[in-house]
């Protein structure tokens, strides 16, 4: 059971608390805009945290990547510090954060109405949701992606990266988090430092398996993300697929 004194984090890089920078430990450069469904989130230039794009004009994040200052989704990117001509800059119309977000760790899951439809082309194309019945068995392999720093004390990567890291069984991570880990929205997954998983910043970005988004990535332990005994913690997309699919049914696009 975690300690309070060292209690969850969440992967967020702009933050009220004053969250560390983003973090994919480890891990290797992606090969650029083989990612194509990435999303930078950011506010003033800077990225905060990760998103997916689920259809041209959706967005799917973590609801505690909501912040108070307007959001500009940046999507096309694998540089997101250069002024790429694949990128696409779109700013957010609403923010449809899930009825029980409780701002903390359950039902954190949000997603962003664009003001006008994406253009889709190889750099900047959507990934599908898993069925609501849909499994993900433990023990396979699934993808993390994000952009941020590479390892304490140094810069935010300008790059995407990547690694991958294994689905845990759910009674594992109830063992180790306890009350914060609810086994019906949320799942984890095992990880090694030499291959490096997920860490502050990182929020909102995806856990692929089968190409399809399993996850999005939640929260880890506090002083050590990197710490290969306590999982990484990702909500659980096929929960909230009829939620997602009621959100985007009007389909109306903002001006």
């Amino acid at each position: 059971m975690i300690q309070i004194s060292c209690i969850i984090y969440m992967f967020l890089l702009v933050s009220i608390t004053g969250a560390v920078e983003s973090n994919i430990v480890a891990g290797r450069v992606a090969k650029p805009h083989s990612r194509p469904y990435m999303a930078s989130l950011q506010f003033n230039g800077t990225h905060s945290c990760g998103g997916i794009l689920i259809r041209e004009d959706f967005v799917l994040t973590a609801a505690h990547c909501k912040y108070s200052e307007e959001m500009m989704v940046v999507l096309g990117g694998h540089n997101i510090t250069a002024k790429e001509k694949t990128q696409q800059r779109i700013e957010v119309a609403r923010y449809h954060l899930h009825p029980k977000f409780t701002g903390q760790y359950e039902y954190d899951i949000m997603l962003l109405q664009l003001k006008k439809k994406a253009k889709l082309n190889k750099y900047v194309k959507t990934i599908g949701i898993p069925n609501k019945n849909g499994k993900t068995p433990a023990n396979i392999n699934c993808a993390v992606a994000g952009w941020g720093r590479t390892g304490e004390n140094m810069p935010p990567s300008d790059v995407l990266r990547e690694t991958t890291e294994k689905i845990q069984f759910s009674f594992e991570c109830k063992n180790i988090w306890g009350i914060y880990f609810n086994s019906d929205h949320m799942m984890c997954t095992k990880f090694n430092k030499k291959k490096g998983g997920v860490c502050e910043g990182d929020s909102g970005g995806p856990l692929i398996c089968n190409n399809k988004v399993e996850g999005i990535t939640a929260y880890t332990k506090q002083c050590e993300c990197s710490n290969p005994h306590y999982p990484h913690v990702f909500t659980k997309v096929n929960y909230f697929s009829s939620w997602i699919k009621k959100v985007m049914k009007p389909s109306m696009n903002v001006a």
